[in-house]
């Protein structure tokens, strides 16, 4: 099973994989956690380099990603999938499309065409997006916002509503769920629906 979590900054959706993985393993299962960018030496170096760097254009921001997602899927998760374990992600190829795609203006369908392409089609069972307002996102930051979270409110409400799109575009894969509640109670109504999958 391959799950995956989205939202704006702030949203909650680190919580919810967290506690989905938790609750899997709890059950017996095996589970392989990973986030975005991230997991292998090439997605930590373009985590630091896209969060933390310098600016760059937004194709080279959205190649970067893809580039980070190319690798974690062939290395990580295909091997995990094949192996009969449970995928929980932190972000995944709707991030790209909401970030780059809708945020940046790239367009959608170009920024998931290139994320199909280099994944070679993947895409997960169940997508759960953290709904919450991009300034209820913003309030709930760490104190020290990377360079995507420094953008205005005008690119995380391009942001916000590429996530929309994409719920409103796709209901059987991607679930949308209300971020505003108390952690657990969102963490029961996930549980609720990977019920089903098992």
């Amino acid at each position: 099973m391959f799950v995956t979590f989205e939202g704006v900054d702030g949203s909650g959706k680190s919580t919810q994989a967290a506690l989905l993985a938790d609750w899997l393993e709890a059950e017996g299962r095996t589970v392989l956690r990973a986030r975005e960018p991230g997991k292998t030496t090439l997605g930590e170096s373009v985590r630091e380099l896209v969060l933390h760097g310098d600016e760059m254009s937004p194709w080279a921001e959205a190649a970067l990603f893809a580039a980070a997602r190319a690798e974690l899927v062939a290395r990580e998760i295909r091997p995990a999938l094949e192996r009969g374990e449970d995928v929980v992600l932190d972000r995944y190829l709707d991030s790209s499309v909401a970030y780059q795609g809708a945020g940046r203006g790239l367009g959608e369908d170009a920024v998931r065409s290139l994320s199909l392409t280099v994944t070679g089609g993947l895409l997960p069972d169940r997508t759960f997006l953290i709904a919450v307002d991009p300034e209820v996102g913003r309030g709930r930051g760490n104190g020290r916002p990377d360079r995507i979270e420094r953008e205005d409110t005008a690119f995380a409400g391009r942001v916000a509503a590429g996530y929309r799109h994409l719920a409103e575009a796709d209901p059987g894969r991607v679930v949308a769920v209300d971020g505003t509640r108390r952690p657990e109670e969102i963490a029961e109504e996930i549980r609720e629906h990977v019920r089903a999958l098992l």
